[in-house]
């Protein structure tokens, strides 16, 4: 017989493992499986191996509320989070109910049968799971390859090119020259850290700049409610401080990009030689938080550039050749490995097929509810986190707001929910926030954000807790509905 849950949670990330807590709290009574792709947890910070890898937010934020982070350091390297994820899972037995290897293939909604069929593909077979709500946990990029530009001249490099996103374990770096191509998160992190771990010089290749903030890996304010408060009660202070600390910085920013401007490339005059062109190389032509300011903590970037183990170039890629890189100034840039830091690839559900009563779903027709639900897609949740903070915090709401839903069903005899859009609504871009070039190339696959209430898809912590901890679930854009088996014929 096949298999039936209440709830299927796709994805043991961040987002999967919050979704699973969120249900053995508030909703006890209802059986639920976790499923993930990989042999292990932690989706981003399982897949990503490269030199540095770390948290581009503080962990106070980036970590769950139910499980304090009570390390000083707020900026966490990749294996540091990936144990206090496998922590998480443990300390409150989620680990049970996680299978891993398992690749969701496809998944159907029926109307009539009023429940979910997965298709799943593990060790070369396939089964099906039947859900009644489906919870996707799955990120928003593609695990399978990053985006990866073709250059021209490429094949003639003698070189070596590699993917942050498939980092060789074997990679030998000492005392070579690295060319990074890109200036993002990415970038940001690996060039100090491979320019402080044997790399002979380590060049940062950029067509445009990018905005690169400096803050402390050890925040003098946290350190001391870690030191002076009980464990529970610095958890919390510092969460609010970190959350106040990243809404005010980015509604600062939006209101006063000049300020914002003057401010980053202040912070990184101080830090560089002095006479460098910060202008060409630190300067870009949109404003802050049109793209995600990159985090530098402690200044290692810059400390790098200053002592002279990495530099950055601000040109175009004329042709790669033997050697290296032909620039359109006309100079060559000599490389012995070209690491490609280029991006993300966009993908929804982790690139299962999604259907309705056996018809493909186009989610670039949904419009996205609450940032929580999609329209024409009953008893499903997707999460899909922030861009201007810490993923989790986005991720927390959507779960719990979930749960809202779930016992608001149980408690009025419900067993099914729709998010509808009203005429009055207008469909916009997914997001008009962010410029970023992985966003640009795949807002024509991505739901859509409507122009106002609880379909704008926003960027803001304080008011999304609003609207998905504490206004009314019962608003009427929901369609909540008892499904009844249809009747047999008879004669």
């Amino acid at each position: 017989m096949t298999e039936h849950v209440d709830v299927l949670i796709v994805g043991a990330g961040i987002s999967g493992i919050s979704a699973a807590w969120h249900l053995q709290k508030d909703c006890p009574n209802k059986s639920y499986l976790l499923l993930e792709r990989r042999e292990d947890l932690g989706g981003t910070w399982d897949l990503f191996r490269y030199p540095g890898i770390r948290s581009d937010s503080d962990m106070y934020t980036l970590g769950f509320n139910f499980k304090p982070w009570t390390s000083a350091r707020s900026i966490a390297d990749g294996g540091s989070i990936k144990n206090y994820l496998r922590d998480a899972v443990v300390d409150a037995g989620i680990d049970t109910h996680i299978r891993y290897g398992q690749k969701v293939l496809t998944a159907d909604w029926s109307d009539a049968e009023n429940k979910w069929t997965v298709t799943v593909e593990a060790d070369g077979k396939t089964s099906q799971i039947t859900a009644s709500f489906a919870m996707v946990c799955t990120g928003y990029y593609n695990y399978d390859a990053g985006y990866r530009p073709e250059f021209p001249g490429e094949k003639e490099f003698k070189g070596q090119f590699v993917h942050p996103q498939h980092w060789p374990e074997d990679l030998d770096y000492q005392g070579k020259k690295v060319v990074v191509i890109g200036s993002g998160a990415t970038a940001v992190t690996l060039i100090p850290a491979l320019a402080n771990s044997g790399a002979g010089h380590v060049t940062m290749l950029q067509r445009s700049p990018t905005f690169v903030g400096v803050l402390p890996g050890i925040d003098p304010l946290t350190a001391r409610t870690l030191k002076y408060l009980p464990t529970s009660v610095a958890h919390h202070v510092n969460r609010l401080y970190k959350v106040g600390f990243s809404t005010a910085q980015y509604q600062l920013a939006r209101r006063f990009p000049g300020y914002m401007r003057k401010t980053l490339l202040t912070m990184a005059k101080h830090r560089l030689p002095e006479g460098y062109d910060v202008d060409r190389h630190f300067n870009p032509r949109y404003n802050p938080w049109d793209q995600r300011v990159c985090l530098d903590p402690d200044a290692a970037l810059f400390k790098a550039i200053k002592h002279g183990s990495a530099d950055v170039v601000t040109d175009t890629i004329e042709t790669f050749t033997e050697k290296g890189i032909k620039l359109g100034s006309g100079a060559e840039l000599e490389a012995d490995i070209v690491i490609t830091a280029t991006g993300l690839d966009m993908q929804l559900g982790g690139g299962a097929k999604l259907s309705r009563n056996g018809q493909p779903v186009d989610l670039s027709e949904s419009v996205m509810y609450k940032g929580a639900l999609l329209s024409g897609v009953p008893n499903a949740s997707v999460t899909v986190g922030y861009l201007n903070s810490s993923w989790t915090l986005k991720a927390d709401l959507v779960s719990g707001f979930v749960c809202r839903v779930l016992n608001y069903m149980d408690e009025h005899g419900y067993n099914k929910v729709e998010a509808e859009v009203p005429a009055d609504v207008q469909a916009q871009p997914f997001t008009s926030d962010f410029n970023s070039g992985y966003l640009l190339r795949a807002m024509d696959q991505l739901p859509r954000s409507g122009d106002r209430g609880p379909w704008k898809f926003r960027q803001n912590y304080l008011q999304d807790y609003k609207i998905l901890r504490r206004d009314p679930v019962d608003e009427k854009s929901l369609h909540f509905s008892k499904h009844r088996a249809a009747e047999p014929v008879t004669a």
